[in-house]
C-alpha cells in the first residue's frame, strides 16, 4: 500500500463562485488518487481562460468532518478537489 499523503483544505472563504465545500475547508484528509488535469472551474465560471489543474479525489473521516459526535467516527467522505486548494498537512491527531 503506498503513504497516504495527507493534506489540508485551505480554509478561505473568498467571494464568487469557489467550487470547494465551505464545510470540508480547514478539515485534514489524505488524497485517494489524482483524477487528472482539468480546467479551473473558478476561472471557466467568469468567461475566463482556464488554466489546467490537478484535480485530487481526497478523503476525510466523518469524526474529521464532523466532530467526535458522528455517529460512524470511522466510515469517509471522499470530495473531489482541486490541487491549489490543498496545503500540506500531519496527519488528524499526530503528536
Amino acid at each position: 500500500m503506498a503513504k497516504q499523503e495527507f493534506i489540508r483544505v485551505r480554509r478561505d472563504m473568498p467571494p464568487g463562485h469557489v467550487r470547494t465545500p465551505a464545510y470540508l475547508r480547514g478539515k485534514t484528509g489524505w488524497i485517494e488518487r489524482t483524477l487528472g488535469p482539468f480546467p479551473n472551474p473558478e476561472q471557466l465560471a467568469y468567461g475566463h481562460q482556464a488554466q489546467s489543474l490537478p484535480l485530487m479525489r481526497v478523503r476525510f473521516t466523518m469524526a474529521e468532518v464532523w466532530g467526535a459526535d458522528a455517529p460512524y467516527p470511522d466510515d469517509t467522505i471522499d470530495a473531489e478537489i482541486y490541487a491549489h486548494w490543498l496545503e500540506p498537512a500531519e496527519p488528524p491527531n499526530a503528536p
